[in-house]
């Protein structure tokens, strides 16, 4: 079967921003790692899906407030055709322990916001804790966090309530959000107008109607 090219069963996604920066106060010379985790009817259709910061540093001036700056770029467009599964945001924060391993600083999540316009996210960072003594001698010893193996598991919440996780820190995160042809397949997300409406000509919003 052949799909026809102004299909209406697909709607678009278009996610800009950057990773502003973060406040960890216990550590510096961090870099920051992104992907983004969403349902089965999506697909990225341009842009990155994941990336990494450059390392930076706090700054020495008091108006700095000892924040870190990435100021780094998010550019993924996404379609689908149910907005179950809307795309989240994780993020992986890493850094060097005293012996100069990498070694992770955080981890967290935040869903892409679903109304159209500017955005910020202040995200919280955890990390998992070692859930006994030993553990956390031997992982201070070895210079190792425990880590998921996949930051992706942060996105499902299933089995982060199992791990005993420590809050260390917050990551911001900016997002200007545009859609295309969700008011067509009936799905209206700005908060003023539930109704379904077909009046946008070009069918994207770039601000909530």
């Amino acid at each position: 079967a052949l799909m026809a090219a102004n299909n209406p069963s697909v709607f678009l996604l278009t996610v800009n921003g950057q990773i502003e920066g973060a406040n960890f106060p216990e550590y510096d010379h961090l870099y920051c790692k992104y992907c983004f985790v969403y349902g089965h009817d999506w697909a990225p259709t341009s842009g990155l899906e994941e990336g990494i910061t450059q390392i930076t540093c706090k700054g020495s001036s008091v108006s700095s407030s000892h924040k870190l700056i990435w100021n780094f770029p998010l550019e993924t467009t996404f379609k689908s055709t149910n907005p179950s599964g809307w795309p989240q945001l994780v993020v992986s924060v890493y850094g060097p322990d005293v012996f100069g391993n990498d070694v992770v600083r955080g981890y967290g999540a935040t869903h892409v916001p679903f109304t159209p316009g500017q955005h910020t996210r202040t995200i919280p960072m955890f990390v998992p804790e070692p859930t006994w003594r030993l553990q956390k001698f031997t992982s201070w010893l070895l210079g190792r966090r425990p880590e998921y193996t996949d930051p992706k598991v942060v996105a499902q919440g299933e089995g982060r309530e199992v791990t005993r996780v420590r809050s260390q820190g917050f990551v911001t995160v900016s997002f200007h959000i545009m859609t295309k042809d969700m008011k067509k397949l009936g799905y209206d997300i700005g908060p003023s107008n539930p109704a379904p409406t077909q009046s946008s000509t070009s069918g994207w919003s770039t601000e909530e109607q």
